[in-house]
């Protein structure tokens, strides 16, 4: 293929990957993003591929058999996406987004160490990519994996947080380093380019390992920054300028979106990756505490009449609401109330859920209007006006000691004031802390009304309370 014509194909998908970037900054242009960025991609791989199999004059000509092989490879690899996003429910993206993150990461650690074995790091500039890219690859891969771990709860949200740990960190970063200087540019330094990964994947699963549940989504989100980087380190090894051009923007997309979340937790990118936040606070291990506290619980029929008898209701979904598949019946209930001339909004919180937009996609799958869907900052100002607000399945958004207790692991954290509401009712399994650990004292609030249950249950029942209760008034 003419390099003239394969430069121009690429910046084409490039021009789609921005815009793609582009549409899905906004709820209403996602979908055409997401379809912009998959033609992107389609084309580079087509022209990938058309430059392997009708190389450039002067370029040896690639084997039929090795042409099958990456055929067969892209196959079977697309038919294992395809039913895997098929399949997969949104409950379970949060990890599906973090393990494809791992097989990013151990892409760029392979194509690190064939490009060392074919003795393609000759010089020192090439050392530095090839090194840099194995280094970020593999704490990309182990990272990844832990956070899938945690976010399917084969581990525990709670973080590891050994004596010493930022010694070690160093340690570790160092003797990457070390290594790498040693190597050089040799062919035959792969003693130490593998020990150098071995390091690097140590160093990875450490870091996510420190990290605790409170945390998960800014983890999901640097992950995707640092799958960027290794994707665009591996372009630099193989010499594609897509690739390169393609992993910068993830990474830098990914890196900016982090910053924006710390900052919506009022935290700084160090505090996160570094301060083991989300630890569980002595007094909510036992429950002890929270079984000592007066709480005010009602029923099914009570919130109904309560939701009926507002003016104003306001949603506030939560991971509780992900898990139990809940959306449906919320947005049902909503349109309900809706029709009965309640006003309904949703508001959001950044970090809500376990992974960044996590909420907004739930809602935009049930069909829920774009427009009675707001952020924190823009509907934090009308929670004292509001009749009812109704907490399904979240806990540390809402916590109001992120803004009254100093003492409190989110202390200066933005949240959701609810609290300023006429009533509150929270839907909750259980007294049990949050994801992030930390007791939440609206839950013991005069104004504050418990609904225990399984989210899905409860929600399913209430519909069909305010159902029977509109049917009686007709």
């Amino acid at each position: 293929m003419p390099a003239s014509l394969s430069t121009v194909t690429y910046v084409v998908a490039a021009m789609l990957f921005v815009a793609s970037l582009r549409g899905l900054s906004n709820q209403e242009s996602a979908r055409r993003g997401n379809l912009l960025g998959t033609i992107g991609m389609l084309i580079a791989v087509v022209v990938t591929l058309a430059l392997i199999a009708v190389p450039s004059a002067g370029v040896a000509s690639v084997s039929m058999t090795k042409l099958g092989v990456l055929g067969g490879a892209i196959a079977v690899g697309g038919l294992i996406g395809s039913v895997l996003a098929a399949r997969v429910a949104m409950t379970s993206m949060p990890e599906l987004v973090a393990i494809l993150h791992s097989f990013v990461g151990l892409a760029a650690v392979l194509v690190g160490i064939g490009t060392a074995m074919e003795g393609r790091a000759h010089d020192t500039a090439h050392a530095i990519e090839t090194y840099l890219g194995v280094v970020v690859g593999a704490i990309t891969f182990t990272g990844s994996i832990i956070a899938f771990l945690k976010l399917r709860a084969t581990i525990g949200s709670r973080p590891l947080v050994i004596p010493g740990r930022h010694v070690i960190n160093a340690t570790m970063l160092i003797a990457c380093i070390v290594l790498g200087v040693m190597a050089g540019g040799r062919k035959e330094a792969m003693p130490e380019l593998l020990g150098l990964t071995v390091i690097a994947g140590v160093l990875g699963a450490h870091l996510v390992l420190a990290i605790g549940g409170g945390d998960m989504p800014v983890v999901v989100s640097l992950l995707n920054s640092y799958s960027g980087w290794a994707a665009s380190a591996a372009g630099f090894m193989l010499g594609n300028d897509l690739l390169i051009i393609t992993g910068a923007l993830v990474g830098s997309s990914g890196a900016i979106l982090s910053y924006f979340m710390c900052r919506a937790m009022n935290r700084s990118i160090w505090n996160v990756v570094f301060a083991g936040f989300g630890d569980v606070p002595k007094a909510a291990k036992g429950g002890k505490q929270e079984e000592q506290k007066p709480v005010i619980q009602t029923n099914v029929d009570e919130t109904a009449e309560l939701l009926l008898n507002a003016k104003s209701v306001i949603v506030v979904p939560g991971y509780g609401m992900a898990v139990a598949q809940a959306q449906h019946a919320v947005k049902q209930i909503t349109t309900m109330l809706q029709d009965h001339g309640v006003q309904c909004r949703y508001a959001i919180h950044p970090v809500a859920g376990r992974l960044p937009g996590h909420m907004n996609v739930l809602l935009a799958e049930a069909d829920v209007p774009y427009d009675i869907v707001q952020e924190m900052d823009e509907i934090n100002a009308d929670m004292d006006k509001t009749d009812v607000v109704i907490v399904i399945g979240a806990n540390d958004i809402v916590n109001p000691s992120a803004l009254e207790d100093e003492s409190s692991p989110i202390w200066g954290m933005p949240v959701l004031e609810v609290w300023k509401a006429a009533k509150v009712v929270m839907l909750k399994r259980s007294m049990a802390a949050g994801y992030a650990g930390v007791e939440n004292p609206l839950c013991f609030r005069e104004n504050t009304l418990m609904l225990f249950g399984d989210a899905k249950q409860t929600v399913t029942k209430l519909l069909t309370s305010i159902a029977a209760k509109n049917a009686e008034a007709a």
